[in-house]
């Protein structure tokens, strides 16, 4: 459905056009651009747009299916680029990622949402509250949307590395280490990770194209002025993949670690089990022997002949735990 559509003219809004199929022609008229919001449109909402806009239908089957990665396209009278704004939920470690589709023309903007998450309302008061950025034209429509998705990209990214930091204290804690449950949340974390990375990865390149100037690199459509508003925008996303590839580092070291501490610990307690064994083996053999029933067994028919065997198993029962004791064993 469209969510919101307004004529802009020198960084001030307008009224919205009277009849969709006239908004490219009022926005042209009266020298500025139209900016149309749709939220999960479906084939026949979009098909309004896409008459009136003349968008490629490679790019309109894009934004009706969604689950596209980040990227960039252009096109003889468009340029379409794909977002994916990303949630981010600390109390169930939960990374969710929803998409925004962008159609840049001369005098137009369309931009379609997909899922939650995508900061559209936000960036539009903001922007009209921003009369001379808005009169860049839909440029700026596009900067502000890819800054603030990128932007909180970086707060989701630190939230990450708080989180992530508390789960190494755990690890690393003399009863944490040991839960049942300590690697598949390990495990969850680094799923958490790669979705994100998903989000991220892949939008530098398109942010370089956009940053990119002269006859060769520039890209159509995008005013020449605001390039180094892309090329900041580029910094910031260069910034959020190198903090995302040192999480998913450090995730993983967090996991060899704890399963080097299960292994440690599985060991220990290995060496306990053994040494104990040991200690009971001792009096078991010796009973064992005496239990044998023969007529002719030393000391058999000597007084203090049970006082002596109890006495040397207690002996041997006690060396052996010192011994076990020393080496670490119990």
């Amino acid at each position: 459905m469209i969510v919101d559509c307004a004529i802009y003219r020198d960084g001030q809004r307008g009224g919205g056009p009277d009849d969709l199929s006239d908004a490219l022609a009022e926005a042209r008229a009266a020298g500025g651009f139209v900016w149309i919001g749709l939220h999960e449109p479906s084939e026949t909402e979009f098909d309004r747009v896409t008459q009136e806009f003349g968008l490629h239908p490679l790019a309109v089957e894009d934004a009706l299916k969604a689950h596209q990665r980040p990227k960039l396209e252009t096109y003889d009278d468009s340029l379409f680029l794909v977002l994916k704004p990303v949630v981010y939920e600390p109390r169930s470690d939960t990374v969710s990622t929803g998409e925004v589709m962008i159609f840049l023309g001369d005098s137009f903007v369309v931009t379609v949402r997909h899922g939650e998450g995508a900061p559209l309302n936000t960036v539009r008061r903001r922007l009209e509250r921003e009369p001379e950025l808005l009169g860049k034209g839909p440029t700026s429509v596009l900067y502000a949307i890819a800054d603030a998705t990128v932007d909180h990209y970086l707060e989701v990214a630190t939230e990450l590395q708080t989180d992530l930091e508390e789960l190494e204290a755990e690890v690393f804690s003399p009863d944490g280490g040991g839960s049942r449950h300590t690697a598949s949340r390990i495990y969850n974390f680094k799923r958490q990770i790669l979705e994100f990375r998903r989000a991220t990865g892949p939008l530098a390149l398109p942010l370089s194209r956009l940053a990119a100037s002269g006859p060769f690199g520039a890209v159509p459509f995008v005013d020449d002025r605001a390039r180094p508003f892309f090329r900041d925008v580029h910094d910031h996303i260069t910034r959020v993949n190198e903090s995302v590839e040192a999480l998913d580092r450090l995730v993983s070291d967090i996991l060899s670690a704890h399963l080097a501490q299960m292994s440690v610990r599985q060991n220990d307690d290995m060496r306990k089990i053994s040494a104990w064994a040991a200690m009971a083996a001792v009096p078991t053999m010796i009973a064992g022997i005496y239990g044998m029933n023969f007529d002719h067994m030393p000391e058999l028919r000597w007084e203090w002949s049970y006082p002596a065997v109890i006495a040397v198993m207690a002996a041997l029962e006690v060396l052996l735990y010192r011994l076990f004791k020393r080496r670490g064993w119990l």
